[in-house]
């Protein structure tokens, strides 16, 4: 069988099919009236009663895209009409078949509701961004939409909730409100299918089982017709991409759909697009006695509250758990919260599984550009450093910054600049030397300072030792052209020893 029929690639049901359509292609093309004719022979001789024999329009249908739920049975029947008696070749159909299943089940579980959930945490501040974010939602067009966008751990979701417990406050009772998590950034199972939130949509909106259509495209049609002059609020929560939202928007006059995502959703033209950066200090130290406890942090603490808020580069989520660990051990006095204890307790409980999901979704080389972003001091970047961290040239580079961007995982600051936010540069250490080889670390090292020799600016190279590996890291500051030269020739000669 040639390599090209390979059903094991398949994830999807659709890419299944597509490899079953290539499948008959190299079986000699044989009609579905053939293929039934199979399947009738092979059903008959294992016994199996006439009545389950399937006709000639169901054994057509396995060849349709967009099927949601396929007769595996018949699937499998299908196959070894085309195979013959071959069963280790049938068996591996059967696997795969197995494996698309599986992502389609857990691509059809829905978390939805007709409320709003509770509340996930302590919200405080962002008073000028919940005023932005009304004023965008109360516009006079027709169709408010807004999605709320940004890094992993900003609080996009205790916002969109805040917003819409703002906007549900004091209006009318009866008018429908819907909310899915899309599971858009989960590191286990695929994003939710939106075909199965419109089943549950639609069921909400009191749509009995035997009236839901079977199609996206039909049940879409039906859940636009239910909010038609209901002035609903839709919250879609942690969105993958515009392809997964599209079906959801109700995209009639009245209702209002407020969307979170970790990925800038530039292709939702229906959409205003608001980005939520981390919180500014004041807020920070606000959030910190709110989850720690104001008996926790006395008023002469701030300046330390500071520098921790500063530490942690103003992230909710962080803010959070170190303030939740303060609550807890009360014997930490503010000083034990120094920079390396402090990330890795951010790190630990929940700040590097939020990342991590996001850099799952990574291309393979804007990942190996987040890992080398960790030589560099963590402020910004140009694009012709990054280049020489990757060893690529500078249109690379720049396409896999820009990604990098659009997963909000680095901040874009100018044309040519952009800025790692300090959790996103300590995940990324973590993950440099589990990843990247040492020899590539080096010669990654040793571009950049070659670059850093030609620019007048100079770049100093400090020893500092990353997860075990003591390297010269650079620094952005002027340098004695003696010191940089005698680090350089280091690098070269290979004399960049392990700690």
């Amino acid at each position: 069988m040639p390599q090209v029929l390979d059903p094991g690639k398949a994830r999807t049901m659709d890419e299944f099919i597509a490899e079953l359509r290539l499948l008959k292609a190299w079986a000699g093309n044989p009609s579905i009236t053939e293929i039934t004719r199979r399947i009738h022979r092979d059903w008959q001789r294992t016994g199996r009663p006439r009545g389950e024999w399937p006709a000639r329009s169901t054994v057509g249908n396995c060849f349709q895209l967009g099927r949601r739920r396929p007769n595996a049975d018949l699937l499998l029947a299908v196959v070894q009409s085309l195979v013959g008696a071959d069963e280790a070749i049938v068996s591996v159909w059967r696997q795969s078949l197995r494996a698309v299943l599986g992502e389609a089940e857990a691509a059809a579980r829905v978390s939805a509701y007709d409320r709003l959930p509770a509340g996930l945490s302590a919200f405080v501040g962002r008073a000028g961004l919940t005023a932005r974010a009304e004023a965008l939602l109360t516009t006079e067009r027709q169709i408010p939409t807004l999605a709320l966008e940004g890094m992993a751990g900003t609080g996009k979701t205790s916002l969109a909730l805040h917003l819409a417990r703002r906007l549900l406050a004091g209006e009318r009772t009866d008018a429908p409100v819907l909310f899915a998590n899309m599971r858009g950034s989960v590191t286990q199972g695929p994003p939710v299918d939106p075909a199965a939130v419109l089943e549950t949509f639609l069921r909400l909106l009191g749509t009995p089982g035997d009236r839901i259509p079977y199609g996206l495209h039909a049940r879409a049609v039906l859940y636009r017709q239910l909010l038609s002059g209901a002035g609903a609020l839709i919250v879609l929560d942690d969105v993958a991409d515009e392809e997964q939202l599209r079906p959801l928007l109700p995209r009639v006059p009245g209702s209002r759909t407020l969307i979170t995502s970790r990925r800038a959703l530039e292709g939702l033209a229906e959409a205003a697009r608001l980005p939520i950066p981390p919180l500014d200090p004041t807020d920070s130290v606000e959030l910190l006695r709110a989850t720690a406890g104001a008996e926790r942090l006395a008023p002469e603490d701030t300046p330390a509250i500071q520098r921790i808020a500063e530490l942690l580069g103003h992230l909710p989520l962080a803010l959070s758990v170190i303030g939740r660990h303060m609550r807890d051990h009360p014997g930490w006095a503010l000083g034990d919260y120094c920079r390396e204890p402090l990330v890795t307790l951010a790190l630990e409980d929940g700040v590097r599984t939020a990342l991590a999901a996001s850099d799952a979704r990574l291309p393979q080389g804007a990942q190996r550009l987040l890992r080398l972003l960790a030589l560099h001091p963590p402020t910004e970047v140009e694009i012709a450093g990054a280049a020489a961290l990757l060893g690529e040239p500078s249109a690379a580079a720049e396409h896999h910054l820009a990604t990098l961007a659009a997963e909000h995982l680095i901040e874009r600051t100018a044309s040519d600049r952009f800025r790692v936010h300090p959790l996103a540069h300590a995940y990324a250490e973590e993950r440099l030397c589990i990843d990247e080889p040492a020899t590539r670390i080096r010669q990654a090292l040793a571009r950049l300072a070659e670059r850093g020799s030609s620019r007048d600016a100079g770049v100093r190279l400090e020893a500092r030792t990353i997860r075990g590996l003591r390297l010269p890291i650079p620094r952005q500051h002027a340098a004695e052209d003696g010191e940089r030269t005698g680090l350089l020739q280091q690098l070269r000669a290979g004399r960049v020893l392990a700690a």
